[in-house]
């Protein structure tokens, strides 16, 4: 073979070997990037070629699948109260891809997961068609349901949890949207996509989980826990040496108080009528670090929390001076946090200083029902000692039976609660932030606590406040939980 023609072989060969390099890399190294791209039709033509698997609520699914006469995608996704659930479910759209557990367990849902792998095989032997598994969640249908209506049409958010297992009960956003609007990719769907996109009040947003707040006074108990915790305080009913008025550290600024009896209040009398003075010279006291020891055992500073669905983290300063840190003591400043976060601190008082991590999968079933996953509790932290958890206890059921708390009571049924007024925006002028974080108590222990946030209402400034907005939504949940369990 002559030299030109050796050179075109050996060049053709590289050609060949280069081709088969590359054939290998995309069939092999690539294949579950490709298959998975979120611009590959074929994915969400298989996502719905067949009957989704539903979510489930109660032993009941809050989804469905309809037959949509499509030459491409056969099958639509469908919601039960699609607005009341989609916070918990998320969407799944023909056209917008999907999002939280619809799109967390998508494989499950549809059928593609491993672990249904025997499933598959066996339909394709029994001529039966592909059906996806089921999501069994934790929530009780009644605490959504109560949760829901008692937002109604105010901006807000409900989180309840079983403080002895973590488990998610109720999870409410407002204003939200119905799912179903846009499982489709018509023009129809696509004008009800934008029209939310475009929504000022952001009805996507999932505020329960992904919106953080200053939390107010409802802060003021995991001062109320660092200050006993940390001994600064031994005695519950004892005097403070808090002054009236008290100046905050390092500067000429007096603390304000909304409420009368503040001066030497104790800690007792000082959470049932929320002195913003006793606790801000207490955080002053704990000290910053020890501060934010306290709220990083809640839960705050730490990386996000996946319910499944993330969570936003929860925020406490570590870097900010003495007035800064005894502002944050009363829930203002830095302090920002979610409604999960401030309903886990609650569980964890009610559970007796032990704070379960929330969850709101129970289990993953395959279409014949067999468990493919179940979720058992699991201990996230011990913030406090059961005598510290019992004592906040101890106040927290003294501001619902004579405190800025008291409507939240359920008769026959012992209560504990704390609100919280938060101010915000340029120099505070906007409308405050109405808070009840709380939780019910029976013989054989705490089955729910709550964390209700209501940010816009109809109520003028001077009406808005925790106690009259929020606590009676919390005590709404809290009630529908135990009725559920007679």
């Amino acid at each position: 073979m002559n030299k030109p023609l050796r050179h075109i072989a050996i060049f053709c060969g590289l050609l060949v070997l280069a081709l088969l390099l590359r054939d290998n890399w995309i069939q092999y190294v690539r294949a579950n990037e490709l298959a998975t791209h979120e611009r590959n039709k074929r994915v969400t033509i298989e996502r719905y070629a067949s009957v989704r698997g539903n979510i489930i609520v109660d032993g009941k699914p809050i989804t469905g699948s309809v037959d949509s006469k499509d030459p491409f995608y056969k099958y639509k996704r469908t919601y039960i109260n699609g607005p009341m659930w989609a916070p918990v479910t998320g969407y799944a759209s023909q056209a917008y891809d999907a999002n939280q557990i619809e799109k967390l367990e998508d494989g499950i849902l549809t059928g593609n997961d491993d672990r249904l792998f025997f499933d598959r095989t066996t339909s394709m032997f029994t001529g039966d068609s592909k059906k996806g598994g089921d999501v069994v969640t934790t929530l009780n249908g009644a605490a959504q349901k109560a949760a829901f209506k008692g937002l109604g049409d105010k901006k807000g958010a409900v989180a309840a949890i079983d403080p002895a297992t973590g488990k998610i009960l109720a999870l409410a956003s407002t204003p939200s949207y119905d799912p179903s609007t846009f499982a489709g990719y018509s023009a129809k769907d696509e004008k009800a996509w934008v029209a939310l996109e475009k929504d000022k009040d952001k009805p996507k947003l999932n505020r329960a989980l992904r919106e953080i707040y200053p939390p107010g006074s409802t802060f003021k108990v995991v001062t109320a826990a660092a200050a006993l915790e940390y001994g600064v305080v031994s005695d519950i009913n004892a005097q403070t040496d808090t002054p009236e008025p008290y100046i905050l550290p390092n500067t000429r600024t007096p603390m304000v108080n909304h409420a009368e009896g503040c001066e030497k209040a104790s800690l007792n009398k000082a959470l049932e009528v929320s002195c913003n003075s006793v606790f801000a010279r207490l955080g002053d006291q704990v000290g910053r670090d020890n501060m934010v020891k306290m709220a990083e055992k809640f839960g705050f500073n730490n990386a996000e929390i996946d319910t499944p669905v993330r969570a936003a983290a929860s925020a406490y300063d570590k870097t900010m001076d003495r007035p800064g840190n005894a502002l944050s003591s009363i829930g203002q400043f830095n302090t920002a946090t979610t409604p999960l976060q401030m309903a886990m601190v609650t569980a964890a008082i009610a559970n007796d200083g032990k704070l379960m991590k929330p969850y709101m999968i129970d289990e993953l079933r395959s279409p014949n029902l067999d468990v493919l996953q179940k979720n058992e509790p699991e201990e996230m932290s011990r913030p406090i000692s059961p005598k510290t958890a019992q004592l906040v206890q101890q106040m927290m059921e003294n501001v619902v039976e004579n405190g800025t708390g008291k409507k939240a009571r359920i008769d026959g049924v012992k209560v504990g609660g704390k609100t919280g007024t938060a101010q915000h925006g340029e120099k505070n002028k906007a409308r405050p932030y109405a808070w009840f974080i709380s939780y019910a108590k029976t013989d054989s222990g705490s089955p729910v606590a709550v964390a209700v946030i209501v940010e816009d209402s109809d109520a003028t400034r001077d009406d808005i406040s925790g106690g009259g907005l929020a606590g009676p939504i919390a005590r709404d949940v809290m009630k529908a939980v135990l009725d559920s369990r007679k």
